[in-house]
């Protein structure tokens, strides 16, 4: 899958909002330095450990919107490894812009690397078996679609970007409704065409009852291996066309072990809630 990074129109008032919020009633410090359009000055931006690369377009927006005039210069292509010590990429526009915009741009690729630097982990862990990883909706509010376009630079996959790209009955909701087959039976009658149908199951039985009642994807909550594939063989013999996800405490230590079950999709949610950020500062000149 191709990393695709949202539009500009999505993003710009999210980079302004965040360049307000750290600039408040003005960059003291650099206001006091320099004019606001000064003649250019060049900033490099060197890794500080090893990992994967995401968010330098995003980095070159920022000082874009501080200097429409602000030239960049990648080193590194995004999704590719670097390692500590690494330029990853050169800017060019007013020394006022890039001290303005440096912690803005930093924050924001640090996070995404840290992401994709996790994510590539995972998925290198389960590359042998034919199961693809993807992230969940745990994500930071007003950073879903960033964290989530990290999660394609690292190879994984997206899970729902939102609660309208999906049908995903989990167990409060079928708690609810009074079972599973009530649940689909309701849902698809308001839902529509084609949204898919996923049920949450954490035993057999209701395994069992999703297939009965026609559910396109099976989520495996929580099972242990062994359960796990028990109900992978269940499902298949009862519907090949049945998609199948693993979901619940899944670790960098334990994904391989879950992937040998046949699964289709592992989820987690800890390449996104867990990934520590990677260490890049930007060095004038």
């Amino acid at each position: 899958m191709i990393a695709t990074l949202p539009p500009w129109l999505l993003l710009d008032p999210l980079l302004t909002q965040w360049l307000q919020e750290d600039v408040g009633r003005g960059d003291r410090t650099t206001a006091a330095l320099f004019p606001p359009q000064g003649e250019p000055a060049q900033a490099h931006w060197v890794a500080k450990a090893d990992g994967v690369v995401a968010g330098l377009a995003l980095a070159a927006r920022v000082f874009y919107l501080l200097d429409p005039q602000a030239v960049s210069e990648p080193q590194i292509g995004e999704g590719d490894s670097c390692t500590a010590g690494q330029t990853l990429i050169t800017f060019t526009a007013s020394p006022a812009a890039l001290l303005t915009g440096e912690r803005v741009a930093l924050n924001l690729a640090m996070r995404l690397s840290g992401i994709a630097t996790a994510t590539a982990a995972y998925v290198e862990a389960i590359a042998p078996f034919p199961t693809q990883f993807v992230d969940t909706r745990k994500t930071t509010p007003g950073l879903r679609l960033l964290e989530k376009y990290a999660t394609q630079v690292g190879g994984g996959l997206n899970h729902r970007m939102g609660l309208d790209d999906a049908v995903m009955l989990k167990d409060n909701h079928i708690q609810a409704a009074g079972g599973i087959g009530p649940a689909i039976a309701q849902v698809r009658r308001a839902i529509p065409y084609p949204l898919a149908v996923e049920v949450e199951t954490s035993n057999l039985a209701e395994v069992e009852e999703a297939i009965a009642h026609g559910a396109e994807i099976i989520m495996l909550d929580n099972m242990a291996p062994a359960l796990m594939a028990e109900a992978v063989a269940l499902i298949r013999a009862a519907n090949e066309r049945i998609k199948i996800e693993a979901s619940g405490n899944i670790t960098l230590n334990t994904i391989s072990t879950v992937a040998e079950t046949g699964v289709d999709y592992i989820s987690s949610s800890a390449t996104i809630t867990r990934s520590p950020w990677l260490d890049i500062s930007m060095r004038w000149g």
